[in-house]
């Protein structure tokens, strides 16, 4: 594949298609709409018995039926190729896991929106590469298996259990339905999984190695191994009795993050390339930063200052200034303690357009996607930049007086209607690994 020289500009990234299987729900349209109204997606759980578990809430995904994939009317080897309902039969689908099935389904809806089917036949398959990423992976199809062998011995494991949990089998499958021939990958980098896949594809395509990458994560781990063991860190909130309330960053009452499941993919494309065919175009993805904090395991640095580094390192990668970004898209976990280290990282690094900028944390809403959950918080800074509307913190009824004292709006209750000209979109996750993404206007 061919590089860029040095003396040669950076190609850049715009955003062309968005897909989205989540706890507020099961497309991008309606998690976007779940997201601006304030509309929670986290419940008691209902996928196993939590009883005698500290905390019994979680997002999960609803009324998702995979085998949607079939009624997709895309043609990703060309008009005359075998179409997609072709490429997948139900007895195929069974063989998935399920981040597989979250991931595939909100990638062929990128896919889709994205436009690109109808230039199949004019385009090289070995330009579009996949890097989809998961935190966990098949941690349900694991305990499940496990029982199975224990109750039946050897010969009741399934040949298509390997299939099922790997994590690079969500990249692999989405690369045979779109017939995508170049990079696959899968990234695996805890909770900013999915922040690093978005950032090291859009530098693939900078460096042009392809023209599109279709990138993202997914996860689902809502099981009883995942949450007691969350559950047995302290880490989650256990407000059992109102889960809706349950996920609240920056409030002084909040008690912990709620485990979710779900998957955000994004389509990638060199901005060129993308403008000759007439793509509708959601954003620019102009920035990335990655750092470590070489501090600990679970816990954020003092002050996240390796937070800080790796915003302000995607900040300077975008050629803008702190003053540009209208809006962050903030990890924002509902812990007692990430919360506000991030948010002290934050005003920080915007110290001097904090009175301008907003902060939200969109897990109030959605939960923790863990390997999903950087694609998600780039997905609503990519949708509050193209709408003009940025969504709300909810459930933030009263600020942590550490966070008040910052002097940051974190956007509370309420979405609020404001031109975004850049916005930047955190992830951080365990073994302090982090990821932030710059988006756009074009």
């Amino acid at each position: 594949m061919p590089n860029r020289s040095a003396t040669q500009p950076r190609r850049r990234v715009a955003i062309t298609g968005l897909g989205a299987v989540t706890p507020c729900g099961n497309s991008a349209v309606e998690t976007w709409s779940a997201l601006i109204a304030g509309r929670s997606g986290i419940g008691r759980v209902t996928r196993f018995d939590a009883t005698g578990c500290t905390a019994q809430i979680a997002g999960e995904v609803k009324n998702y039926d995979p085998t949607r994939l079939f009624a997709v009317p895309l043609h990703p080897r060309g008009p005359g190729g075998e179409p997609l309902t072709q490429a997948l039969s139900p007895k195929d689908l069974k063989k998935f896991g399920r981040f597989t099935h979250l991931g595939a389904g909100a990638a062929v809806e990128a896919y889709a929106d994205s436009g690109l089917d109808a230039h199949r036949a004019t385009f090289d398959a070995e330009r579009m590469g996949v890097s989809l990423g998961v935190g966990l992976g098949g941690l349900p199809e694991m305990e499940a298996m496990h029982d199975t062998w224990k109750a039946g011995g050897f010969r009741k494991i399934s040949p298509f259990f390997i299939i099922q949990i790997a994590p690079n089998l969500l990249a692999g499958q989405v690369s045979l339905l779109l017939d995508a021939r170049g990079p696959n990958m899968s990234v695996a980098s805890a909770c900013a999984t999915s922040g690093h896949a978005l950032g090291e594809s859009a530098a693939a395509i900078a460096r042009g190695d392809v023209e599109v990458m279709i990138a993202g994560g997914a996860e689902s781990t809502v099981t009883p191994l995942a949450i007691g063991a969350f559950a047995q860190m302290r880490a989650l909130s256990t407000r059992n009795h109102d889960p809706e309330k349950a996920s609240r960053p920056y409030d002084k009452d909040r008690d912990g993050f709620v485990l979710s499941e779900g998957a955000v993919v994004f389509v990638l494309e060199e901005m060129e390339h993308a403008k000759k065919r007439g793509a509708r175009i959601y954003a620019e993805l102009r920035g990335y930063g990655a750092t470590a904090d070489a501090y600990h395991l679970s816990s954020l640095a003092p002050g996240a200052e390796g937070s800080a580094r790796s915003m302000s390192a995607a900040v300077t990668r975008a050629g803008l200034k702190p003053a540009d970004i209208d809006y962050v898209s903030a990890h924002a976990t509902s812990t007692p303690g990430g919360d506000g280290e991030e948010a002290t990282a934050i005003a920080h690094v915007f110290a001097e357009n904090k009175s301008a900028l907003h902060v939200s944390g969109v897990k109030s809403m959605t939960g923790h996607l863990l390997g999903g959950a950087g694609a998600m918080g780039a997905f609503a800074a990519t949708l509050a930049v193209h709408h003009g509307i940025i969504p709300p913190t909810i459930n933030l009824d009263s600020v942590d007086p550490v966070c008040a004292a910052l002097g940051l709006d974190f956007t509370p209750n309420v979405a609020v209607k404001k031109p975004v000209r850049a916005a930047l979109a955190n992830s951080f996750g365990f073994g302090g690994t982090n990821a932030s993404i710059v988006v756009a206007r074009v």
